[in-house]
């Protein structure tokens, strides 16, 4: 039988490599191995988005607790945000919109980053415009919603005739932010779905896409909780 034992040489080197212990630490960082497998722009993202879901509780705490303390009565969000359609009075029918479009924007911007890591490039620039284009009409219909309750409604930030002043304050400050964080997400997607046409990442590789796709996906889920914590409850 062939004899297979390695070298003295090799053996102390596999020994050394194996150690335990904090000496084993002291020579990964010495060797400079990479500690943590990850591009730094996704790094950042995540970053970012976890200081953004702590400015984003504060604000549905905030709301939360002037809703439950306040003595005047909150108003009904399904009379407030309510449309008259062919003389129907149909609560919600906007905001359900606008939340389908949104979730239905979410799978396209996955579809996005799967096809970018086939590199099927065109798909990917199609879809990411596709979910541009859904943003787009989200924050179309959030316009409309607000110039509906300000002009037909006469609700305010400092008050409204439905009940608690607080209503107002809240409703502008939640949406307006999570509504400015979806128009950024717009541009975003159009900039980068346009540098992937012009092969600007064909060579860096394109985790630029995965990376969008986090901010995108976390605006949706931030529109889910507004949605059931202000419109539902």
């Amino acid at each position: 039988m062939k004899n297979t034992q390695l070298p003295k040489s090799e053996l102390d080197s596999l020994k050394n490599d194996t150690e335990l212990g904090w000496p084993s630490v002291n020579a990964d960082w010495s060797k400079d191995k990479q500690v943590l497998a990850m591009p730094w722009g996704k790094l950042m993202m995540w970053i970012f988005l976890l200081s953004d879901t702590f400015i984003f509780s504060i604000f549905l705490i905030s709301y939360m607790s002037a809703r439950t303390t306040v003595v005047a009565a909150w108003p009904n969000a399904s009379e407030v945000f309510a449309l008259t359609i062919a003389g129907q009075h149909i609560p919600l029918i906007l905001i359900a919109i606008m939340t389908f479009i949104l979730i239905t924007s979410s799978g396209t911007m996955a579809l996005a980053v799967n096809y970018a890591y086939r590199n099927e490039i065109q798909k990917t620039v199609y879809l990411m415009l596709a979910t541009a284009a859904l943003g787009l009409s989200f924050v179309g219909l959030q316009a409309f919603e607000w110039s509906k309750i300000i002009l037909d409604e006469g609700i305010r930030p400092w008050g409204n005739p439905f009940g608690a002043e607080q209503f107002g304050a809240s409703f502008f400050m939640i949406t307006g932010f999570h509504g400015l964080h979806v128009t950024v997400g717009v541009i975003y997607l159009t900039v980068i779905a346009n540098r992937i046409r012009k092969g600007y990442y064909q060579h860096k590789g394109y985790h630029i896409v995965e990376i969008t796709g986090l901010y995108w996906h976390f605006v949706d889920l931030v529109w889910v909780f507004i949605f059931a914590f202000f419109y539902l409850w």
